[in-house]
């Protein structure tokens, strides 16, 4: 076998624990638009060792079609991603072992060895490697043995995924009841059938309730918060998909009962990750208590497509309009966060018999570099910068950077939690897409459109959205109401009363 002439030794990253991804060096790696191209480089990644080109042939090209050649083509191009590590013979071709690293590789050897060894925070570490389905992006029905092949690896991988959670249960439960059910809340999400797992979780809120109870060490009030977060009601999601226009697939998220709210997606999203967090759940479980909550992840963050070649307000309300349709949602509350308010605002003047009430929190009706704050704009175009520089990178500094201007009264756990999502939501790529569209947006001339009840709030020290900015929002929308809230926090944690406020607010303002 020789090795490929072109390209040099790279640390390379594969990730097929969700849809497939490439990093090198730490940066992710733009892939073949090709579905069959990027089929070959995961069935090569995952599989681990050399493949005969035969089989290859047969496995994703038709006689007809000229298999050897689309199978060079293919090589050539994966060349351009993987460099050394594709390894092609006159008979085989593999991608190397030693080259790169594979998700699904380092969750099987390790669950394969004896995990009494590992600690908890390692476990944690693979836990977090699942970001959604095996190869969910790369489904090829016309190619009937891949097609077996990717869902059997994705069956086994579901099974890997349980025991993983199912070992983090187990060694949690005895001492961290509150941690371990987190890990429960997620067992359940994969198995809501499951009655001796739903008994379980019972279990362990009442041992989290003992536990907090006889806790001599916390102060009253966080005494209370943790009560609450210990015995707060399990909700479950049901994580779906819709296929925008252009194709793009858009993943949404069910939960709760109730009059829907629809929440327009926001920048740094993860339906998943946001659920187990302790920056976001909190958000999610407090709307879903009373009401059907209905969430997507906007194209390019979270579980959405990554890949999209469009990036704009126009393309997102697009999106907004594709998860509406694809809930069968006739008639909703509408509620936009940041970046979704104005997305928001667009919707409700475009389909007014279908909003029922309209919701606006920390967003702007003009974009950024619009609004023309010569201040702003000098901000923004520096964290752009840094975007397109440092995002990817293994660098912690980096990130809690942008974690202290979200939530700067967060905890080191809460602050630890929003720096992996900013890691996990979003490429540097569609980060700097997204603050491109954010820049020059204008809704200003919507406001006077809209016939929908609407309430408006707003973080009054807010470090990322003025407070001016939901001023206008109220002023320019007839007979809107405006409540501004006590906090620096862009996103309201659990423990302000300016959450408790905004949660009383949104309830008497859908449901009275």
């Amino acid at each position: 076998m020789r090795s490929a002439a072109s390209g040099q030794n790279l640390e390379c990253e594969i990730r097929v624990l969700g849809g497939l991804a490439v990093f090198r060096n730490g940066q992710e790696v733009a892939l073949p638009p090709s579905r069959k191209t990027r089929a070959l480089l995961a069935f090569l990644a995952v599989a681990g060792r050399p493949q005969r080109r035969e089989r290859l042939c047969e496995m994703f090209w038709e006689v007809p079609d000229d298999p050897r050649g689309a199978l060079r083509w293919s090589v050539s191009k994966l060349r351009h991603v993987l460099g050394d590590a594709v390894e092609s013979g006159h008979d085989v071709v593999a991608i190397s072992s030693t080259q790169v690293q594979v998700d699904y590789h380092s969750v099987r050897d390790m669950l394969a060895a004896d995990t009494r060894q590992t600690s908890v925070s390692e476990l944690e570490d693979l836990a977090g490697l699942f970001r959604s389905a095996f190869l969910e992006d790369l489904s090829l029905p016309r190619c009937p043995e891949f097609e077996g092949w990717r869902v059997a690896l994705a069956n086994e991988a579901e099974l890997l995924h349980l025991r993983l959670r199912r070992t983090l249960i187990d060694r949690l439960s005895e001492n961290d009841p509150e941690r371990a059910l987190l890990h429960a809340r997620t067992l359940m999400s994969l198995r809501s059938d499951d009655a001796a797992l739903a008994v379980e979780v019972e279990a362990l809120l009442e041992r989290s309730r003992r536990a907090l109870s006889q806790s001599p060490s916390a102060g009253h009030s966080e005494h209370d918060r943790r009560i609450v977060t210990a015995t707060r009601k399990l909700v479950l999601q049901d994580i779906r998909y819709c296929t925008a226009a252009d194709r793009v697939r858009i993943a949404f998220a069910v939960a709760g009962s109730g009059y829907p709210i629809l929440k327009c997606a926001n920048w740094m999203s993860h339906l998943q990750y946001e659920w187990e967090s302790p920056v976001w759940r909190h958000w999610m479980e407090g709307r879903s208590a009373e009401n059907r909550l209905i969430r997507y992840d906007q194209r390019g963050n979270g579980l959405s497509d990554w890949k999209v070649a469009e990036v704009s307000f126009e393309a997102m309300l697009a999106d907004l309009e594709c998860v509406a349709d694809a809930a069968g949602l006739d008639r909703f509350a509408l509620l936009g966060i940041s970046g979704g308010a104005a997305i928001s605002v667009a919707y409700a003047a475009r389909h007014p018999d279908r909003v029922s009430h309209l919701l606006l929190y920390g967003g702007r009706p003009k974009g950024w570099r619009t609004q023309g704050d010569p201040n702003e704009i000098a901000r923004r175009s520096a964290m752009m910068t840094l975007l397109r520089t440092g995002w990817g990178l293994n660098n912690p500094a980096f990130r809690r950077m942008f974690s202290s201007l979200f939530v700067p009264d967060a905890t080191p756990e809460q602050m630890d939690w929003f720096d992996e999502l900013q890691r996990r939501t979003i490429s540097p790529e569609n980060g700097v897409k997204y603050q491109e569209a954010a820049a020059s947006f204008d809704v200003t001339n919507l406001l006077a459109e809209i016939t929908a009840p609407t309430l408006v709030l707003h973080a009054a020290d807010d470090g990322i959205v003025p407070f001016d900015a939901g001023k206008e929002f109220a002023a320019g929308i007839r007979g809107a109401r405006f409540v501004p809230l006590e906090s620096r926090n862009h996103i309201l944690l659990e423990h302000e009363e300016a959450f408790a406020r905004f949660l009383d607010e949104m309830r008497r303002f859908i449901n009275r």
